[in-house]
């Protein structure tokens, strides 16, 4: 395994500054953000998709500082009731998986959406309850009409340009849960798979370790994310884990993003590298660094110090012993 960082986080930096940054940390990898959420501060497709020199400017950037591109992101909502943005998602979606090919970058990272309730919506809506019944009902007509016909879609493209799709498992969005994303790759196939971030199965209550066995067995587990996630117990007992109160409010909230080590323990951590080893995934542990209490800088450079402690980066020998 390498490590890498989602590089959104540094986006006042040029591209250039950005990976000289990177490299100076002793990572190896970057990820890359491409639009949507994330921002496009050190990618323009449009630019790259139109010019194979300016492609080979931008990689030979990354390669003669001996990093590679661990995935491209462009998280969005696709299947969005909002047209607008959902026609921006899907354009930005479309465009980075043919950069992704062109460009030899295995993965692209998103979200996989969340429609309205009916053709008439005008916001996202999402069941978290089968009862009263309208909830299950509208769950059903989000999957069978709109989530599944559009990944089945760009999992054939996808396929096509010879990309995998990294689905964040990301609470908001219809697949949030290791059963949900194996329900999806079932109908949408194997081009989809997971960007497994365990800050957002940990306050969901799903064991990281747990979920990592259930998808790598499946083969669909295609990036990485290492972020961390601190409950207050307390605070959980008054808001629920379901908190609605804004991210900076983290003397009341249930729940708090925090970087690696400072949610959980770094032997939870050296679990959770070893069992993604266990299960096949030898790609890219990614940073995001979404830390309320800590500066960019210091977040970062903590969460790079612990897991340079539990990452396990050399392929197995032969067991000489047995």
């Amino acid at each position: 395994m390498k490590l890498g960082v989602f590089t959104v986080l540094f986006s006042e930096k040029s591209l250039d500054e950005m990976l000289d940054h990177v490299k100076a940390s002793g990572l190896q990898a970057v990820e890359i953000g491409t639009g949507g959420y994330p921002g496009d501060a050190h990618c323009k497709l449009d630019e790259l998709l139109e010019s194979e020199e300016k492609r080979n400017e931008f990689m030979e950037k990354v390669n003669s500082r001996g990093l590679t591109i661990s995935a491209f992101s462009c998280h969005g909502n696709p299947i969005s009731p909002d047209q607008s943005f959902a026609k921006e998602s899907h354009d930005v979606l479309v465009k980075t998986i043919k950069l992704a090919n062109l460009l030899n970058v295995p993965v692209v990272n998103t979200f996989s959406g969340t429609p309205g309730d009916s053709e008439d919506a005008k916001y996202p809506n999402w069941p978290v309850t089968p009862w009263p019944t309208e909830y299950a009902e509208v769950l059903n007509w989000q999957w069978e009409e709109k989530l599944i016909p559009y990944w089945k879609q760009i999992g054939k493209l996808a396929k096509e340009h010879d990309v995998k799709i990294g689905l964040e498992l990301h609470a908001g969005f219809l697949v949030h849960t290791p059963y949900t994303m194996l329900k999806l790759r079932e109908a949408a196939g194997e081009a989809i798979g997971a960007n497994l971030d365990p800050s957002h199965l940990w306050w969901q209550g799903i064991d990281p370790v747990a979920a990592i066995k259930i998808l790598g067995k499946e083969n669909a587990i295609h990036h990485f994310h290492a972020k961390d996630t601190y409950i207050d117990q307390d605070n959980v007992n008054m808001y629920g884990l379901t908190d609605m109160q804004a991210y900076s409010e983290v003397q009341t909230r249930a729940w708090s993003f925090r970087s690696v080590g400072y949610g959980h323990s770094i032997q939870e951590w050296s679990n959770i590298i070893s069992a993604l080893r266990t299960y096949g995934y030898d790609h890219v542990v990614s940073i995001e660094h979404e830390d309320p209490i800590m500066s960019i800088d210091e977040g970062f450079t903590k969460a790079v110090n612990n897991l340079k402690h539990v990452l396990i980066e050399e392929a197995p020998t032969e067991m000489w012993w047995a």
